[in-house]
Formats: C-alpha cells, sequence, structure tokens
C-alpha cells in the first residue's frame, strides 16, 4: 500500500487577495511537507455561492484604515445564487479596483491584477493566488469539476447546481426532494421538479468532508480555526487533523 503522505487543505475562494488565514493554512502545509515529505492538495471549494466569501479587506498602510473590495456581479440572482464558478467578472470592476490598489500592493502584484483575464471569480481568484506564488507545488482540486463529482461517493446532504431565471444556481435539496433557493430568514424560491446528476451535486458543510475523502484520501487535514467546531473526525479516523498555524488579522488579505 502506498504510504506517500497526502496532506489537504480546504477554503472556498476567499478574496482575489487571499485572507491571510488561507496564507496561514498553505504555510501549516508547507511546514509539515517539510517534516513528513509528500504531496499537498489544495481542495479549492469553487462550488460555494456566498459571495461574502469573496470580500477582500485592505488596510492603509499610512491612516490604517480599512477598505473592503468585492467583485462586482451582473444582476442579483447571480449574486446570491450563482456557485462561484459561475459568477462572472466584469472588466470594468477590474479596471476601477486596479485604481484602488497601487497604495497597498507592489508593481509586480499590481500588474497580475491588471493582466488577468479570467471569466469567472472563482478562476480570478485562483490565478491571483497562483500569480503571488501562493501555488507553487500545490495539486489543485476543485469542488466544481464534474469528473470529481462523478468520482465522489453520495451524500444525503447537499446541493444541486441547476438552471434558473438564466444563471446556473446552486439550489439546496431539502429532505422532502424539492430544490429550494434560500432568500433569507423563513423565505425560500421552491424550483420546478427536476432530475439531476451526480455532476450537478455539491456537499454541505456537514458533509464536505467524506465526499471530498472518498476521491482525495488525505492522510493529513490542515483545519481552520473553525472547521473543528463541524467537523466529524469520526467518520474518518484515518485523518490527522491538523490545526492551521495561528496568525494575526486572520480576515485581511495577505499581502506579498
Amino acid at each position: 500500500m502506498d504510504k506517500t503522505p497526502i496532506i489537504v487543505f480546504g477554503q472556498q475562494p476567499s478574496g482575489f487577495l487571499p485572507r491571510r488565514y488561507l496564507y496561514a493554512k498553505i504555510q501549516t502545509a508547507r511546514q509539515l511537507q517539510r517534516r513528513i515529505g509528500g504531496r499537498i492538495v489544495f481542495f479549492y471549494h469553487d462550488s460555494d455561492h456566498d459571495p461574502r466569501e469573496t470580500m477582500t479587506v485592505l488596510v492603509d498602510p499610512k491612516t490604517g484604515d480599512e477598505q473592503r473590495l468585492n467583485f462586482s456581479f451582473a444582476n442579483k440572482i447571480q449574486k446570491k445564487f450563482a456557485p462561484l464558478f459561475a459568477k462572472s467578472v466584469d472588466p470594468a470592476w477590474q479596471q476601477d479596483v486596479a485604481r484602488q490598489l497601487p497604495k497597498y500592493l507592489p508593481p509586480a502584484p499590481l500588474q497580475a491584477f491588471q493582466s488577468l483575464q479570467a471569466t469567472t471569480i472563482a478562476d480570478f481568484c485562483l490565478e491571483m493566488y497562483r500569480a503571488l506564488g501562493l501555488l507553487d507545488g500545490l495539486e489543485i482540486v476543485r469542488s466544481g469539476d464534474p469528473q470529481f463529482r462523478e468520482a465522489a461517493c453520495p451524500v444525503d446532504d447537499y446541493f444541486v447546481d441547476v438552471p434558473y431565471d438564466g444563471e446556473i444556481v446552486r439550489a439546496r435539496r431539502s429532505p422532502d426532494g424539492r430544490l429550494r433557493l434560500h432568500k433569507g430568514g423563513s423565505a425560500y424560491i421552491d424550483l420546478p421538479e427536476q432530475s439531476w446528476q451526480p455532476r450537478q451535486i455539491s456537499p454541505t458543510r456537514d458533509t464536505r468532508l467524506r465526499w471530498m475523502q472518498s476521491v482525495l484520501h488525505c492522510t493529513h487535514y490542515i483545519a481552520g480555526a473553525g472547521e473543528m467546531n463541524y467537523l466529524n473526525p469520526s467518520e474518518t479516523p484515518e485523518i490527522e487533523f491538523i490545526p492551521r498555524d495561528d496568525i494575526t488579522d486572520p480576515n485581511i488579505a495577505y499581502l506579498p
């Protein structure tokens, strides 16, 4: 049996400049790899749909004031319900933000931001992380990859990517089998009855670990500060869970 360590950490796209907690996960994984060898896999959860995940928080180096920047969205349906791999990037947004970044970024990463041509938010974030050199030597596996989804084990609590009002949306499957979009509070949009395939399915927070593990077969998992509050290690006793390193200002953007 292959005993090569497989070190995995997971994260949604976390801003066009990654939040410092993602940087800490990467550094923790690299430190562990230096000790035990093996491979590092970044499980990129681009199936998430929450637009708050891509908020980038920058701190003015002169005043200490925070500036919060997020992508613009084509419409309300795409913003609220589309998975991040299906939310589009507006070139005008990119040009506008590029004019605001010189006081935060040195010339090289600023040029990388300006030259990126990714068409979706998930792709844009990933390519920016790559341009910063954070992903060198890492394997990237995406939860939105249809082939990954088809290879993963079935789960009983999940979302389904389906068309709605001209967009692809991430609808929650309810216990009675309906597909619903959560508008907020107790309000939902019930979608028409339809069939779906495994390539359209992504797990919920509580089923994501075993769904991921059924394909990646990791030996070590770098857990974020809040992940151990909902992860169930008894489902995957073969995994050794490693807390990510502490880092100051974890929600602020990492700057090179």
